[in-house]
């Protein structure tokens, strides 16, 4: 575990005095008008000497994303795209013209603590071996986002979760290798990968593997980008020291066919660029028969809850505009 120590933002205060950017946040928004205002606000509350700029993608939203962004904060530097190019694209368009030291992903739906990039920030610049760290993510029910910290998908890692294994035995490291849920999610050490949702991520590391590949459209990008890290050497770590809220979910209820097939297509794209070579044809066929029968499930259940999700009252506070620019398993 590495020791580390809080600072406040008095201590640091002359990062003020240097005109450089700390910190490019990139935010995606995808029809997310009122959740994306939501986390830039949270953003600007900020507690840190920290210097920050704000990039917003937005992909074709339909909702008055781009004028209602812009009118409320006009420092926030827009990229309108006429198309949705997914979250891969997106976040690549922004880090072309981010001069940050670090690249922070930010899900749109989300909502950072007033230490949030103040304590993350400072922990990066003293670990420079660490090529991306990521905080705490909860729930609004105040449960944790399994998904901040992971191991990475391997057959086995992903036959212990997808049957249930890991939660009969939660105590047992090798059923948990995915959600590493065997580890606390209070306490500080590396792991695999992170969740796109928030993942600050050294210049360097990017100059050094690049940016996201777009092969993804919106799943897997953020596992495959920690695996490429690993790969090049640099340390991945997970800092709980503050936390953001996540409200995730609501694009799934928008398009289920296309976010389900792209949920399922992510596994076999990731598997298939950097463990099909390291396993025999039955191996890698039981692993594509694995993820179409995940899918044909999942649509299954898609289809047998249709009804009774087109019977729900929508809430006064979350209307159409609750949609998440992605959502992450």
């Amino acid at each position: 575990m590495i020791h580390t120590t809080d600072a406040s933002p008095n201590e640091v205060s002359h990062i003020n005095k240097n005109d450089k950017v700390d910190v490019s946040i990139i935010i995606v928004n995808y029809n997310t008008r009122q959740l994306t205002l939501d986390c830039l606000a949270s953003v600007y509350a900020s507690q840190t000497s920290y210097q920050y700029e704000i990039i917003v993608v937005d992909n074709a939203s339909r909702d008055d994303s781009v004028g209602a962004i812009q009118h409320a904060y006009p420092n926030v530097r827009m990229i309108a795209n006429s198309a949705n190019t997914g979250f891969a694209v997106a976040n690549n368009q922004a880090m072309e013209v981010a001069s940050g030291r670090y690249i922070l992903l930010l899900n749109s739906d989300t909502v950072v603590q007033p230490d949030t990039l103040h304590t993350m920030v400072y922990f990066m610049d003293r670990h420079p071996e660490m090529g991306a760290s990521g905080c705490k993510v909860i729930l609004p029910d105040g449960s944790l986002d399994k998904a901040c910290k992971r191991g990475f998908p391997t057959p086995s890692a992903s036959f212990y979760y997808a049957f249930g294994l890991s939660r009969l035995f939660p105590d047992r490291p090798k059923f948990n290798q995915y959600q590493l849920g065997h580890l606390s999610p209070d306490d500080e050490y590396p792991v695999d990968c992170l969740v796109g949702a928030f993942m600050l991520v050294r210049r360097e590391t990017i100059e050094q593997i690049g940016g996201l590949d777009e092969t993804f459209f919106m799943y897997g990008e953020d596992i495959d980008w920690c695996y490429r890290m690993k790969e090049a050497g640099w340390g991945i770590y997970y800092y709980p020291r503050t936390y953001i809220v996540h409200y995730k979910g609501g694009s799934a209820r928008r398009k289920p066919l296309k976010i389900t097939y792209e949920f399922h297509r992510a596994m076999w794209v990731f598997h298939r660029k950097h463990y099909a070579k390291k396993y025999n044809p039955l191996m890698n066929g039981t692993v594509w028969m694995g993820i179409s029968l995940k899918f044909t499930l999942s649509l299954l259940r898609n289809w047998v809850s249709l009804p009774s999700r087109s019977k729900r009252t929508v809430t006064p506070t979350r209307t159409e505009n609750e949609v998440s620019s992605e959502v992450k398993s």
